[in-house]
């Protein structure tokens, strides 16, 4: 799998985590001539951070013909409780993945590459970029291959999705401010001699919290934090702290044994100012990092992926009648959405860890507001599973355009199944002939109409699922 021919291609993607591999795998399923660079060698570790899938990312993974299966290997939770006091109900979502999904990162990864490589992207592990170089019509990578020979590969585009310690971000010499919003977080993968009475386990004491998810095949992740026990991530840590933390967080350890994996780490909030510069981007890890609370790290990437990488193909096609501006969007789109995540992660992670009186009690009347208050719960969620992110449309635009698309039923099947072949799909009420009137449509178009015979409206939705343009009758 590791490339050894050919120097040449249309995209370069740094990174071989979740964020490159679905980008990499839609590009060349576009056509694109695409290679990955990963500096690991090939191996995916059953020792990982992400554990959990929104509902968002679930319907762009159907719209890979992914979904199902990842559904099918996971533990879905349609309950999220947070504090011992809120309680989101997760199956009121408009979506068809009304749950979030307990699963690793490895099985996001797995199926992933899988798909990558039926596809023909090209893989070169245990690679590394030492340097790169733009000018107005290609990005040169200076990179060490596995045995340690120096190479060049060039590219039209590059991508870096090389994680928080990106090589490319520190190449094109962006700041990444931020900092450190919390610090000794210890991660485990255990056993339990008692389940847990919820599927999701989490609470806070201002002093300690810790959380407690089922990976579905007997392994459970713990995470967990004590104001009492500052020390760097180099300290090492032992079964003992972590059972320590659940015991004065959630009341009991649950009779943790058999640990496979155990860590420590630090939760920094950082964005970089641009995801573009020329004809470098940067996604995920490498973009944007902020705390796990929420689980929307790699659902985040995941995202960023998406909605660039239709992009990059359409240009690459030449089907985009504007390139520029159609690639400048990427960064108008997603960097929002990634303040937006910072800060409601960030918002969770200080609430765990409130406690002086006053922060206590506005917790818990948030918390009562969030209970009583079914709109603002519904709005939460759709933050939190990423389905109520909707990307700003041109004054003037209809309401919907902006909205994600739900997978809305069609004389020729679900929305996400026409998705599948990666183009926009038209729909139009029955018996009309599908058009746009007034709006230039890309080259490639799926012509559907609504199951619906009632409906009159006309919608034209984008390859990432979101609404471009919609009319009413």
């Amino acid at each position: 799998m590791n490339g050894t021919a050919g120097t040449e291609f249309d995209v370069i993607v740094v990174g071989a985590g979740p964020t490159g591999l679905l980008l990499a795998g839609d590009l060349a399923a576009a056509g694109v001539n695409v290679t990955v660079v990963e500096r690991r060698p090939h191996e995916i570790s059953n020792m990982t951070r992400a554990f959990g899938v929104h509902a968002r990312t679930l319907e762009l993974l159907d719209a890979r013909d992914l979904a199902d299966e990842l559904v099918h290997k996971g533990t879905p939770v349609t309950r999220l409780r947070f504090f011992r006091k809120l309680s989101l109900d997760l199956s009121r979502l408009h979506s068809r993945f009304p749950f979030l999904l307990i699963t690793p990162q490895y099985e996001v990864e797995r199926l992933l590459e899988r798909r990558a490589v039926a596809a023909g992207v090209d893989f070169r592990y245990g690679t590394e970029l030492r340097a790169l170089h733009q000018d107005d019509g290609t990005v040169t990578a200076e990179v060490t291959g596995a045995d340690g020979t120096p190479g060049t590969l060039r590219a039209r585009y590059l991508v870096g999705t090389d994680g928080h310690r990106s090589a490319v971000r520190r190449e094109l010499g962006l700041p990444f401010p931020g900092g450190a919003v919390i610090r000794s977080i210890v991660l485990a993968d255990v056993r339990l001699a008692e389940e847990p009475g919820e599927l999701l386990t989490v609470n806070g004491t201002g002093e300690t919290f810790a959380f407690i998810a089922p990976f579905g095949d007997g392994w459970y992740r713990v995470m967990g934090w004590n104001r009492h026990r500052q020390v760097p991530d180099s300290e090492p840590v032992g079964l003992d702290e972590v059972r320590e933390i659940a015991r004065l967080a959630l009341g009991s350890d649950y009779g943790m044994h058999d640990a496979r994996w155990i860590s420590r780490f630090h939760s920094d909030e950082r964005q970089v100012p641009a995801y573009r510069t020329g004809r470098v981007f940067l996604a995920g890890d490498a973009a944007h990092v902020h705390s796990p609370a929420g689980g929307q790290g790699m659902n985040t990437g995941l995202q960023d992926a998406a909605n660039l990488s239709w992009k990059l193909a359409s240009v690459l096609r030449g089907e985009a009648p504007d390139p520029e501006a159609l690639l400048d969007s990427y960064h108008a789109e997603r960097h929002p959405v990634g303040t937006m995540v910072l800060r409601s992660s960030g918002a969770l992670v200080r609430l765990a860890m409130a406690r002086n009186p006053f922060e206590r009690t506005a917790r818990a009347l948030g918390a009562a507001f969030l209970n009583a208050v079914r709109p603002a719960a519904t709005k939460a969620m759709g933050m939190i599973s990423g389905i109520g992110i909707a990307y700003r449309a041109e004054r003037g635009a209809h309401p919907l355009a902006g909205r994600r698309a739900p997978d809305l039923a069609l004389t020729e099947g679900r929305l996400y199944e026409l998705l599948r072949k990666g183009q926009f799909v038209l729909v139009a009420p029955q018996g009309a002939a599908p058009q746009a009137p007034g709006v230039p449509l890309p080259g490639r178009v799926i012509r559907a109409s609504w199951a619906n015979s009632a409906r009159q409206d006309t919608v034209l939705v984008r390859p990432d699922g979101y609404i471009a343009w919609a009319a009413e009758a």
